[in-house]
């Protein structure tokens, strides 16, 4: 090589160095005890400081289901084995609430801990990369995915049936996987039946798509609210805050605002208990 060349080719190269995007570092999982994921324009966990939540002892008429997330999350944040999650069922009933209180329990428990972050919807396609990320990381961690479901020609199943399976790595033993959704088997009617329709083999093919819900080891299953519940809930959420009001009044002010909302819920009740404490001169905690 001409010798003369080489400077040229250096300055070229340093060109090239300067134009390339610096290095992702690894997401770090300090600094908070809740994240948000976001895989573009460059992969990042956004830390949360405070977390919105609603104390897990204010969660009423679930009791089952909290006794049963609560073990499991807990289980967990000590170093036992537990099992991946789905919360499914009646909308407005605490699901989510329920996770980001399991949460804050396991660290009051074991300050710093247990990490939570929350992936989107759409993004669940980059769960495997997520979960590569989190492999390395000393931190024990809740993935959460609100409000999941998979519609119509939607393949971004196939990574969250990947992860559930393990695949040829396994899944990171510091990461569990906590979902919630309305549908109990994540795949709308119309996706089951068109997979029916269309395959070779139609039952094996939907036994394919409803088998993704089988891979949670724990489902908790929340129902639609009657009224002794909607009433309990509406009790205990007065109690625990101290507000003063005639068990009658209580039911009849409760029971104008359901009709109102056009149906009772976990919600529901919460959101008469905000109005109810904002009128009683009560704060409610952060």
């Amino acid at each position: 090589m001409d010798h003369a060349l080489l400077p040229v080719l250096s300055r070229i190269a340093e060109a090239l160095e300067r134009l390339a995007p610096p290095p992702v570092a690894p997401p770090s999982l300090t600094g908070a005890d809740a994240f948000v994921w976001h895989p573009a324009p460059l992969p990042h966990l956004a830390p949360v400081p405070k977390v919105s939540r609603v104390e897990i002892d204010l969660l009423q008429g679930i009791e089952r289901q909290r006794m049963l997330l609560l073990e499991n999350t807990l289980r967990f944040a000590r170093g036992l084995p537990a099992n991946n999650v789905m919360l499914w069922g009646a909308r407005g009933m605490g699901k989510s609430s329920l996770v980001k209180a399991a949460h804050a329990v396991a660290n009051e428990e074991n300050p710093g801990a247990l990490a939570l972050i929350e992936i989107h919807r759409e993004d669940i396609r980059t769960l495997p990369e997520l979960l590569n990320t989190l492999r390395a990381q000393p931190r024990r961690t809740l993935v959460f995915c609100d409000d999941l479901s998979f519609e119509k020609e939607d393949a971004d199943y196939k990574a969250l049936k990947s992860v559930l399976d393990g695949g040829i790595e396994g899944r990171p033993a510091n990461v569990l996987f906590y979902a919630t959704s309305n549908r109990r088997h994540l795949m709308s009617r119309d996706m089951i039946e068109n997979e029916r329709s269309t395959a070779i083999h139609g039952q094996e093919a939907v036994e394919e798509k409803v088998s993704l819900s089988d891979r949670f080891g724990l489902w908790i299953g929340f129902h639609n609210c009657d009224q002794p519940t909607f009433f309990a809930m509406v009790e205990g959420y007065a109690k625990a805050l101290g507000i003063a009001i005639a068990q009658e009044d209580l039911h009849r002010q409760a029971n104008e605002w359901s009709v109102t909302r056009g149906g009772r819920s976990g919600r529901v009740a919460w959101q008469f208990i905000q109005d109810l404490a904002g009128r009683s001169g009560v704060a409610i905690p952060g």
